[in-house]
């Protein structure tokens, strides 16, 4: 039931005051900020920052790309600035590729960061792909290189790439796992003051098909140690519930092991499976043709092998299982974190359910039967009394799925940055980390709900 073997990096040190606040920049040679002072918020600071209009995406600096409108406006690459070679680590092929990039200005973070995840929402037709980065400038005044969050292609065909995070990257101050950028020793002080964003999209030279990217983003957060979170009071979600279809994992097991081993380790994509068939969205049968007959629920097949990064060999990569659901017809996906249940209850209330990524005990989560070094299951509805009603792929049937788990307990396992494994060593936690799916077109309620945990 867990989505990787060891958990991800999370926020390693509590929140520490520094001392003057950070001045406006305009450029990313300028784009530090000098630490502020005085104390950070309790809970902690999330700033989720995105590029997804028309002025936005022109007001970054492209090269060979353009900006589309429309209803949907995105970045294409129009005239490729020339030509790349890459060499493919996973499969070995060495090939050409044209290439153009945009960058984004320079995001300075409200608040200083010790972590940064990006996502993207994007089309790629096959022989195309792309790859985000990111640079960081530091609160004393030095910058990170630029550290690659991605590259990713929708499919994985003769011509295509295979999608991949990249290890190994890290500058002394502050490295990246898998799909997070994080400060390497936040205990020091120092931390992550703004940052700035760069496309980069490929093709087979010759073709004219490009990668169409309608959102890129990042969150940045400094959530403070904790082993436990202060505890919420139900709000407007108590009592409601929405109607999102149950599909379990664990009836997989064994099924495509080339993916992460098989159904027991795919908790994300199942979830994202769930999520974006609640938006009535899905892949079609002809996209499901390879796909064994005798296998049940063949799309949640699909979405394992769509979502799985060749380089973390699992179906987990935060970034890649937003950018699956994006992929499916007016469907936007984020990675961010919220700061309680009561966020959580404003998205459910508006219609939006969310997935959680949390590890516990199983004496940590009543009813849950298994204990977990990282899970992701969907947030669907809270009871009168305020217990948290989720979706959890880790069930042994669908019709199993559906659970009731205690709204304290939930609330901890999710939020805290700090746990204790079986063996008495402290871990991590992921810190209140969810993806959120979403409409192109989400109702007012939605919108605003959206904008209450800052996605807009």
């Amino acid at each position: 039931m867990s989505s990787r073997s060891t958990p991800r990096r999370a926020v390693l040190a509590a929140a520490l005051a520094v001392t003057a606040a950070a001045a406006p920049l305009s450029s990313l040679a300028s784009a530090s900020a000098a630490p502020r002072g005085g104390p950070g918020r309790p809970d902690g600071s999330v700033d989720y920052r995105a590029w997804t209009t028309f002025p936005q995406w022109a007001g970054g600096r492209g090269a060979g790309t353009r900006v589309l409108g429309g209803a949907r406006p995105g970045l294409v690459l129009d005239r490729p600035l020339g030509t790349v070679e890459y060499t493919d680590p996973h499969t070995g092929t060495t090939a050409r590729w044209e290439y153009a990039t945009w960058h984004s200005p320079v995001h300075v973070l409200p608040e200083p960061a010790s972590e940064i995840v990006v996502s993207w929402n994007a089309r790629t037709p096959a022989g195309t792909w792309l790859q985000a980065e990111l640079r960081a400038a530091y609160t004393d005044r030095t910058h990170s290189p630029w550290y690659v969050m991605g590259r990713w292609t929708s499919g994985d065909g003769a011509g295509d790439i295979r999608r991949t995070c990249v290890d190994g990257q890290g500058d002394k101050k502050s490295s990246v796992s898998t799909d997070t950028l994080a400060v390497d020793d936040p205990s020091g002080g120092l931390r992550l003051a703004s940052y700035e964003l760069r496309l980069t999209l490929h093709r087979r030279p010759g073709t004219s098909r490009t990668p169409t990217v309608w959102r890129v983003g990042a969150m940045a957060s400094d959530i403070p140690d904790r082993f436990t979170v202060p505890a919420s009071r139900p709000g407007e979600g108590a009592g409601h519930a929405l109607r999102v279809p149950r599909h379990s994992q664990e009836i997989h097991r064994g099924q495509y092991p080339e993916y992460d081993n098989g159904g027991e380790a795919w908790c994300s994509p199942t979830s994202s499976t769930m999520v974006v068939e609640y938006w009535g969205r899905g892949p079609s049968r002809e996209d499901l043709a390879w796909v064994d007959p005798a296998y049940a629920d063949p799309q949640v097949c699909h979405a394992a092998r769509h979502t799985y990064d060749y380089q973390y060999k699992g179906c987990g990569n935060w970034p890649f299982n937003a950018a699956y659901a994006a992929t499916y017809q007016d469907l936007q996906g984020v990675v961010t974190r919220l700061r309680s249940l009561n966020d959580a209850e404003r998205l459910v209330r508006a219609g939006i359910p969310l997935i959680t990524s949390q590890s516990f005990l199983a004496a940590e989560l009543d009813g849950a039967g298994y204990g977990t070094a990282g899970h992701l299951m969907c947030v669907v509805g809270f009871t009168e009394d305020g217990d948290v009603i989720a979706n959890d792929p880790a069930s042994p049937s669908n019709a199993a799925v559906e659970r009731v788990y205690k709204r304290r307990q939930f609330e901890n396992i999710w939020l805290r940055t700090k746990r204790y494994n079986a063996q008495g060593q402290v871990r991590s936690g992921t810190g209140g980390i969810c993806y959120l799916y979403f409409p192109l077109r989400p109702t007012t309620r939605q919108t605003r709900a959206l904008a209450s945990v800052g996605v807009r």
